[in-house]
């Protein structure tokens, strides 16, 4: 067999995937690190490369060697709480700075198109903004955290605009708010905000260590959410790993089919793991089945996990292992990969003709989607099997949720005598009433 060229072969079977990709949104993040090293032009070159094969390309970038440089030569010292530091005005400043130069670096070495160079003849337009809007995380446990913010949410259809003309987004880590504060955020979680938002195809962190190892320093080349956990919660809070694996599970639970922990160290991994059938990183995929089925004894265990925080924060009553194992037969559950992430329950009061829709959960994880609406949706279907004529509801918090899907408010004299006599008059909760026609 011929071998003068070996990248023959290689291209021929990267065929199938250059096919897969184009036209896919993929959301990409480079930490600081990689650019503090030394990485940037190689992965620029990259990013070149995918843009021309077709895809279209979201970028966020960290700063975080940079920003402490920086610091450390001004001598300030930040103060740091549950793995981030506290962004006071000083230190904003700084991380203003370090942002735009960093942003202006990245538009200016996309630019380039000189011969001789990997993106001569490539018009690769780059494109930054007010693209992520942000919140504050306010004071924790005692502690102003000042313009350090969380992702409040992402322009996903200003982005969507400017992939289909062509454009490459850049995403610093900052965000902003609508009274026009500009914060500092995590560059792990706009990218995997990003991801969500755009119902990205795949979500690629680029960190320092070449994926996840088993216990005994094997690479994992793919895992679920569920498989990742231990590996998250072993994890130092506000590391590298804490930060990717928050990042990657939560992409995969929220939709993003397919997110890739590669190492920057490794000239090949980006392209490696995108264009050969074994890849070079970890994949974490999303839970690989969802059911929403009437529940069984076995869930109890799972149904008292997913309410304990709700209860906790006194937006559910608390129920006992005794009382969820009597009611079982009234309760649905939403399972997905062996794990309760969503129940309802539906007790019914057939002299009234009335059910009481109780107990809707669920896991924080898994909220902003329709699973509420779903639950709801069989509720209503087995309360008109068993002949009941209008549901009723009891909350503290969530009354705005029911009036959304058709409960309209009530006295206590609309529930069934029963119901009345034991309303809890201390907790005050709201009456919602919802016909079946």
């Amino acid at each position: 067999m011929d071998t003068r060229f070996p990248f023959v072969d290689w291209f021929r079977n990267s065929s199938p995937y250059i096919n897969a990709h184009r036209g896919r949104t993929f959301v990409i993040l480079i930490e600081g690190e990689a650019m503090a090293n030394g990485r940037g032009e190689q992965l620029i070159q990259d990013l070149a490369l995918l843009h021309t094969l077709g895809v279209r390309l979201v970028v966020a970038f960290g700063i975080r060697p940079q920003v402490s440089q920086s610091l450390d030569a001004a001598g300030i010292v930040p103060q740091r709480h549950d793995g981030r530091w506290v962004a006071d005005t000083a230190i904003m400043s700084h991380v203003e700075r370090i942002a735009a130069e960093q942003r202006l670096w990245l538009e200016a070495r996309l630019s380039l198109g000189l011969p001789n160079t990997p993106l001569h003849g490539v018009e690769l337009t780059a494109v930054s903004g007010n693209l992520v809007m942000a919140k504050p995380l306010g004071v924790r446990e005692g502690i102003d955290f000042h313009h350090s913010g969380e992702v409040r949410r992402v322009r996903a259809p200003a982005i969507q605009g400017l992939l289909e003309k062509g454009s490459l987004v850049l995403l610093p880590p900052l965000g902003f708010s609508s009274t026009g504060e500009v914060f500092d955020l995590d560059a792990a979680e706009v990218a995997q905000q990003a991801a969500v938002a755009l119902a990205a195809d795949k979500l690629i962190l680029l960190g320092d260590a070449p994926g996840l190892y088993d216990a005994h320093g094997a690479l994992q080349r793919q895992l679920t959410p569920s498989e990742a956990q231990p590996l998250l919660a072993s994890a130092i809070p506000g590391s590298e790993s804490a930060r990717h694996l928050t990042a990657a599970c939560a992409a995969a639970r929220h939709g993003v089919a397919r997110t890739h922990l590669l190492s920057w160290h490794d000239h090949d991994a980006l392209l490696g793991e995108l264009f050969t059938r074994d890849g070079v990183g970890t994949m974490i995929t999303q839970h690989r089945y969802e059911q929403l089925r009437p529940a069984e004894l076995s869930d109890v265990g799972g149904l008292l996990e997913l309410l304990e925080p709700l209860e906790r924060r006194g937006m559910l009553v608390p129920r006992s292992r005794e009382r969820l194992e009597h009611e079982i037969d009234d309760y649905l559950v939403i399972e997905r990969d062996g794990m309760v992430v969503g129940c309802a329950a539906l007790h019914a009061f057939g002299d009234a003709a009335m059910g009481e829709l109780a107990c809707v959960a669920i896991h924080a994880d898994y909220r902003g989607g329709a699973r509420g609406s779903m639950l709801l949706g069989e509720v209503e279907r087995r309360a008109r099997r068993m002949g009941l004529t209008a549901l009723f509801v009891l909350t503290t918090h969530t009354a705005h949720w029911f009036v959304e899907h058709g409960f309209g408010p009530a006295d206590i004299g609309a529930l069934p005598p029963l119901r009345r006599d034991t309303y809890n008059h201390a907790r005050q909760s709201k009456i919602l009433v919802k016909p079946l026609t």
